[in-house]
């Protein structure tokens, strides 16, 4: 498949956005600046980006308690994320959520929440609503590994597939549900087969490879489109921080519970390192053009957080008055 210079700058300006206000957050986290629980999303760019791009704006995404990403991917504003994980009252959910509760639905983003598999249920009630208006979108939920293990993903699945549903379930399998390796809860390492069952098209994805994700999505959604969802995909990435927070002591005394070894080999695996080695040696983009992104995304990211830091925090006497009682 030929790609054209632009879609190959947006996807590295994408994946470069996510990384950079990821890695920004880390000193803020740690001085306590940011006092929310932070799950960050560092190495797993691909996997947002290279779907997201597959998508309209008006096509239906959820999130997890994991989805900086996804939010920016899907085309939320940085200024937005950045002040609602500081909780302050310009944030995109006027800094009521936090880190784990994203929303913008003007791009599509429908909504993230930390419970495991708790957005699967929403997103099929977005594609059968879809299916019900016959409006040509599609609904994407993105989940982890862990979910693999929650009923609810086949009681969806099964549903989806039962009135052909234009949903895409996209599990994002980082190789550990919290600090649980997939290893010890499953026989198999094999997450897309629990959609065979449903006959339900899937397939297992290099999620560090944002093209083969790009071509991916680009093939589900289509396939949504003309009505022959669902499809599940499984895509394989990996973290390069901790579960909650800057990291797990990865970067000086080890103490993760993931082996030394196997985090070295991933950070060889790097999706934008691997995407930069692409386009240079294959003459796509230059380095000139490469520096310019990353030089707009710094200013960019400086800049949302000095709107963060600026803006106010929600009113105090406002506590109760967006919760349903």
């Amino acid at each position: 498949m030929e790609y054209s210079a632009e879609l190959l700058k947006d996807l590295y300006r994408a994946m470069a956005r996510i990384r950079y206000c990821e890695e920004s957050l880390i000193a803020s986290i740690l001085n306590g600046d940011v006092r929310c629980p932070c799950h960050l999303y560092s190495g797993e760019e691909a996997v947002a980006v290279g779907i997201c791009a597959s998508l309209n704006e008006t096509d239906y995404i959820f999130g997890n308690h994991r989805s900086h990403g996804h939010f920016l991917a899907k085309g939320g504003g940085m200024k937005e994320l950045v002040a609602e994980i500081y909780c302050k009252e310009t944030g995109c959910s006027r800094g009521r959520g936090g880190s784990m509760h994203l929303i913008d639905p003007d791009v599509g983003m429908m909504g993230s929440a930390p419970i495991v598999a708790g957005i699967i249920s929403l997103a099929l009630g977005a594609a059968l609503a879809v299916s019900i208006r016959k409006d040509n979108r599609v609904a994407v939920c993105f989940f982890g590994d862990g979910a693999a293990g929650e009923g609810v993903l086949y009681e969806s699945l099964n549903f989806a597939a039962l009135k052909k549903l234009p949903i895409i379930f996209v599990c994002e399998n980082n190789l550990y549900a919290t600090h649980m390796p997939v290893r010890e809860c499953r026989v198999e390492n094999n997450i897309y087969k629990i959609a065979e069952p449903f006959f339900i098209e899937s397939r297992v994805v290099d999620g560090n490879n944002v093209l083969k994700v790009y071509e991916a999505g680009r093939k589900a959604v289509d396939k949504c489109r003309l009505g022959e969802g669902p499809v599940f995909l499984e895509l394989l990435t990996y973290r390069f921080r901790g579960h909650v927070g800057a990291d797990d002591n990865i970067h000086g005394t080890h103490t993760d519970i993931r082996p030394k070894e196997e985090i070295e080999a991933w950070f060889q695996k790097d999706p934008i390192r691997l995407f930069e080695n692409y386009l240079s040696r294959n003459k796509l983009v230059n380095e000139e053009a490469l520096s310019e992104i990353r030089r707009e995304v710094r200013n960019e990211v400086e800049d949302a957080h000095i709107f963060a830091r600026s803006s106010p925090a929600p009113d105090r006497r406002e506590l109760t008055k967006y919760v349903y009682r």
